[in-house]
């Protein structure tokens, strides 16, 4: 398991950086919209083990909406965006109303309505299906959409991106290699027998304590961005919720 993990990181990582670190703010939205619709996916093939069909290209369309909505408010604040998709930005403002992330969820929850009154699906599924439709959209797509926000912030933004996914790197690592060697004390024996509280530990302390290096006044109001997706990029975000499910099916 220990050299899956480290194959994949070694094949990984250094794409993930070059995106990140010379790749335009374009290319990383691609590349974010890609990893959420993968992750998405697998996310209710979790939820249809248990019973509970998602809205599935519903909530992959929201998610993109989500990811446009996102490149949109970048691309108005970024400095060094091409002139093309400067006139692409103004031409969109002056005919359309460019939708918030709120005005992606209330049409998200429109698009729920109907097809759960419209559609042949039995209203007994229809609550398990708003549900993990839901969950998929708010803990997976949302969380993940604030790369590229905090990729687009004028010159800091990609070293920041990049801050971000290294810290993340070294904690989770940190927890994976130190619950290994010393952990005794299960996290949720019931739901993840295999996760310790002190692996998670360096991991949450690195978390906590990471916003005290942005000390510079003009990065403070970007803190919200990356604090989101410090919880997006952390792998055992939804490992309780995963193995829930798992376990759920399997039962």
């Amino acid at each position: 398991m220990t050299w899956k993990r480290v194959a994949t990181a070694a094949v990984l990582i250094p794409c993930v950086v070059g995106l990140v670190l010379w790749g335009s703010t374009a290319a990383v939205t691609i590349g974010t919209a890609l990893v959420i619709l993968l992750a998405l996916f697998e996310f209710f093939a979790l939820g249809d083990a248990i019973g509970h069909r998602a809205y599935r290209f519903w909530t992959a369309a929201c998610a993109l909406g989500l990811v446009f909505v996102q490149w949109m408010a970048s691309t108005a604040n970024s400095v060094g965006t091409s002139r093309g998709i400067q006139y692409f930005v103004l031409i969109g403002k002056a005919f359309l109303s460019v939708p918030a992330v709120g005005d992606v969820f209330f049409i998200f929850l429109l698009g729920v309505t109907v097809l759960t009154l419209w559609t042949k699906r039995p209203m007994v599924e229809a609550l398990p299906a708003a549900g993990i439709s839901s969950s998929g959209l708010i803990l997976v797509a949302l969380p993940l959409t604030y790369a590229i926000r905090l990729h687009g912030i004028s010159t800091d933004g990609p070293k920041l991106l990049m801050f971000v996914l290294i810290i993340t790197w070294v904690g989770d690592t940190a927890a994976y290699f130190v619950g290994r060697a010393i952990g005794k004390h299960p996290l949720a024996p019931v739901l993840s027998p295999k996760k310790s509280g002190r692996a998670r530990s360096p991991a949450f302390w690195e978390r906590c304590s990471s916003p005290s290096f942005l000390r510079d006044g003009s990065l403070c109001h970007h803190r919200i961005c990356w604090l989101w997706l410090l919880l997006a990029t952390s792998p055992g975000k939804l490992a309780i919720c995963s193995n829930l499910l798992t376990r759920e099916a399997r039962e």
